[in-house]
């Protein structure tokens, strides 16, 4: 691949220039998100269930990829298909893995055909900072943010120059290589990162052994492990050139190639090269007065080349391009006033065997947004007006409500409504698309209590979720189909202290979520757990960091008629880490360090135990 060989250029020019790295003033961003309103808040502050994680998070964890980053946190459930950059869905707050918006630096991706994010190939290497926020979002940001919204910021520039580099190996024989270069100045910044990561993979699919189809669907798998490989480059440039003007460009571009087993007698594709590119660019006048205004534009590429032994079987190609201008207004103090316009077009099309489609859809959008302090209350109202050309107007929007009971203590309340857009498979994909599908649309109420002091807080939030039109694959048509509704209630927990020492931090997730057709009235939704925690301990000693991370989630099942069970499990992953002066930091991870068998999709088994070693470079500024 001409990326591969970019990459590994710019990863050696980059590390021949570390010794150059300058130090450099810089601002404490970890609290501050802009996703859950569109405008920067303090995550204390935000009316939403938010999390943060910051860069210094994703180093400490020594997690591989996105998905373990995000495992086991409150409101999700992940499903694998296999490991390390296999297929992967989200489901947040027992939501459908399409109902969660996925922005990367303020831009809409994920697949117009599938309609999921690609979240194996978004290169945790090239992440700074990741917001999570649930609960419903459409109004503000429209379809697809049922469940809530993550949004992924690559690496930013800082004023000087500051130098990074990775490189790892372990475990079947992962290898991971990777560095990056930020220069500032006083108008004008850049920065470049490049990354690659391989791994011969495991034997990811066991085989069903039984006329049952589900999971890989397949009697005799080929018995061979299942390799995956990526290349990643992200590049941003950005100015300020006074008097309130700035802007900057970024862009992120990542090529896959992915493994997976197939069984000959289907002639179904047994690998696949996979590109994800994402552009953006915004400009923006805030010279401190009542008005702030911000204008942006993006585009999503996703494309799947898929082939068997070599010869060409099917391939998928999306592109999806979005545009936005908002202003801020400030009314009063603690007064702020969002007005803006959203306009977006995605096209998506198939190439195969069995058939082709090539569609393509705009959507156009105006909303508004109101959030005021009233002494210990907060209030938030959002309301939006989607114009799509395929589905008309919908109109969605919240209401939330915070107030300072004091001693750290604050209760929150919210409702919203949402909806989501069929993509282009559940209409058109053969054997499966029902060009009648109805837009699912859904309604979402939220009680919230947290506790922060000094050394400790807590959180609960319970919320309860109905879906109507709920998209699901109807066995007795054999194509998606809109079902009555989905009912789904839940419980999310979290807190965090320091104690004798170890920094602890648990969240925990009690979920139902229910179909509620006619036909399975009371079946759990597949693959979503019931109960699932996480547990990370952390602590400091001297030059060396010793840590912990328990993951345990209760069974699920893989078929909406709840035959077929996946047994729940736990997991313990160890690491520790010393650091080896100027800079320089040795990090060793033992993942899985029980070597426990567990499937979160049925039939495609988990890696057992497996280590991992990486030196980075990264002098402090």
């Amino acid at each position: 691949m001409q990326l591969r060989k970019t990459i590994l250029a710019a990863s050696l020019a980059v590390s021949l220039a570390l010794p150059a790295a300058a130090a450099a003033q810089t601002t404490d961003l970890d609290n501050v998100l802009v996703t859950a309103t569109r405008t920067a808040t303090t995550a204390d502050a935000s009316l939403a269930a938010v999390e943060v994680i910051d860069r210094d998070q994703i180093e400490r964890s020594q997690a591989r990829s996105l998905q373990d980053l995000l495992r086991g946190r409150a409101g999700i459930d992940l499903s694998n298909q296999g490991g390390i950059g296999k297929v992967s869905t989200l489901f947040l707050r027992g939501t459908e893995s399409d109902h969660t918006l996925f922005l990367v630096d303020g831009v809409r991706v994920g697949s117009a055909t599938s309609g999921l994010t690609a979240l194996q190939d978004l290169p945790l290497e090239l992440i700074e900072r990741i917001e999570i926020v649930r609960g419903p979002r459409s109004g503000l940001y429209g379809s697809e943010a049922l469940g809530g919204v993550i949004q992924v910021f690559t690496r930013g520039a800082r004023k000087g120059v500051h130098t990074r580099f990775h490189a790892g190996a372990g475990s079947h024989r992962l290898r991971e290589l990777g560095a990056g270069l930020d220069i500032g100045g006083e108008h004008a910044w850049f920065g470049v990162d490049a990354s690659h990561q391989s791994s011969d993979g495991i034997d990811a699919c066991r085989g069903i052994a039984t006329p049952v189809f589900a999971g890989c669907g397949m009697d005799q798998p080929d018995p061979d492990r299942d390799g995956y490989e990526n290349h990643a480059l992200s590049l941003r440039a950005g100015f300020d050139g006074g008097n309130g003007w700035s802007g900057n460009a970024r862009l992120l571009r990542s090529e896959g190639l992915n493994e997976y087993d197939a069984d000959p007698a289907w002639g179904l594709p047994d690998r696949s090269r996979t590109l994800q590119q994402v552009t953006g660019v915004q400009l923006r006048r805030d010279d401190g007065g009542r008005l702030a205004l911000r204008l942006s534009a993006g585009r999503h590429v996703d494309r799947s080349d898929n082939d068997l032994a070599g010869t060409a079987t099917d391939g998928f190609r999306t592109r999806r391009d979005s545009a936005g201008l908002q202003a801020d207004l400030t009314l009063a103090k603690s007064q702020l006033l969002t007005l803006g316009a959203d306009w977006s077009r995605d096209s998506g099309g198939v190439e195969g065997p069995f058939a082709s489609f090539d569609e393509r859809r705009g959507n156009r959008a105006g909303f508004a947004q109101y959030q005021g302090s009233f002494g210990r209350h907060d209030v938030q109202l959002a309301a939006r007006h989607d114009d799509n050309d395929q589905f008309g107007g919908h109109d969605t929007g919240s209401l939330a409500w915070g107030m300072d009971l004091g001693d750290g203590l604050r209760l929150s309340a919210s409702h919203g409504t949402a909806f989501k857009a069929p993509t282009f498979n559940e209409l058109y994909y053969p054997f499966y698309g029902n060009p009648a599908l109805r837009p699912e649309t859904s309604r979402s109420s939220e009680l919230g209590i947290a506790q922060r002091r000094d050394g400790w807080h807590w959180q609960a939030n319970a919320y309860r979720t109905v879906v109507d039109d709920l998209i699901v694959y109807d066995p007795q048509r054999f194509q998606a189909n809109n079902i009555e509704h989905g009912e789904i209630r839940g419980l999310e927990l979290g807190g965090g202290t320091t104690l004798a020492g170890w920094e602890l931090a648990l969240q925990a997730t009690l979920l139902d979520a229910r179909n509620r057709s006619a036909a399975l009235d009371g079946k759990q939704l597949p693959r979503r757990a019931r109960r699932s925690a996480r547990l990370d301990v952390d602590r400091e000693l001297g030059r060396w960091r010793l840590g912990a991370t328990l993951l345990a989630r209760g069974e699920a099942f893989d078929d909406a008629g709840n035959v077929l069970r996946m047994a729940g499990y736990a997991t313990l992953d160890l690491r520790a880490e010393t650091a080896l002066g100027r800079g320089w930091t040795l990090q060793a991870a033992l993942r899985n360090a029980l070597d426990r068998d567990y499937e979160t999709v049925a039939y495609y088994g988990q890696p057992g135990r497996e280590y991992g070693l990486t030196l980075r470079y990264a002098p402090a500024p």
